[in-house]
């Protein structure tokens, strides 16, 4: 993979354009509200468990990848630990993997504009479970009969880069359609609210000082151009609100 691609800055950097700074999922992975305005209870919380959507040998693959997308370093975990994959599974086996709330009818263009929307007959689930499929086969061909997950980290990043260019294209395998698909997955849950199941311990937040959804602002606001250094908050709340009482200091 390309130096450019696996910069920590670059990654930040772009995904704050593309979400402009929010903490949840984009309209792509969230078809409609999670829940009514002025509800009490937010969506269910997404908990690490077994897979919902991917089989073991698919989970082991899109573990292996989303830690090259988001390698771990001194700044935080990789986006295995970080929980992207989980984000993803999760996504997957729910509205978003059926694509829920988007027209799914055709005509299809088999040349579209960026203007004209999703244009793709298979619902996000399917591409992956075909795309995963033929990264399978792609892999064992090109990689001495292994599997993704058991490829180094060199060996991953020649896999993603020749994706990421077009160079894994074969008829029976669209590398770069999935490249785009689990490069942007990737990124939502690094970014997602952690409630979704991604973005552990707000890693993701931390790293751009994004606030997250405290709910006042009032002892803040009044002092612009002052560093804000209060930790974010999820719709989960933050981890230290879930130790016993007795050692729980004010929250802020």
């Amino acid at each position: 993979m390309s130096d450019e691609r696996l910069s920590r800055r670059t990654l930040l950097s772009a995904t704050t354009a593309l979400f402009g700074l929010v903490g949840t999922a984009d309209a792509r992975t969230v078809t409609g509200l999670p829940y009514l305005g002025n509800e009490v209870y937010p969506p269910t919380q997404a908990r690490p468990g077994p897979w919902l959507f991917f089989t073991a040998d698919e989970a082991a693959a899109v573990e292996a990848i989303v830690d090259r997308l988001i390698p771990p370093d001194d700044l935080s975990p990789g986006g295995k630990d970080s929980g992207c994959a989980i984000f993803i599974d999760r996504q997957l086996a729910g509205p978003y993997g059926r694509n829920e709330g988007m027209y799914m009818q055709g005509p299809w263009s088999t040349s579209p504009l960026p203007t004209q929307g999703y244009q793709n007959q298979l619902n996000f689930a399917e591409q992956y479970r075909r795309g995963l499929a033929g990264l399978a086969a792609h892999v064992a061909r090109n990689f001495g009969n292994r599997k993704v997950q058991q490829l180094s980290a060199e060996e991953l990043d020649r896999l993603i880069t020749s994706m990421e260019k077009r160079e894994a294209n074969t008829p029976e395998f669209n590398g770069s359609n999935f490249f785009e698909l689990i490069y942007n997955n990737t990124m939502e849950g690094f970014f997602a609210d952690p409630i979704y199941g991604g973005n552990k311990d707000m890693v993701g937040w931390r790293l751009i000082g994004f606030p997250g959804t405290r709910y006042d602002y009032r002892d803040v606001i009044a002092q612009p151009n002052r560093r804000y250094t209060l930790p974010p908050v999820s719709l989960i709340g933050r981890p230290e609100w879930d130790r016993p009482a007795a050692s729980q200091g004010a929250r802020g």
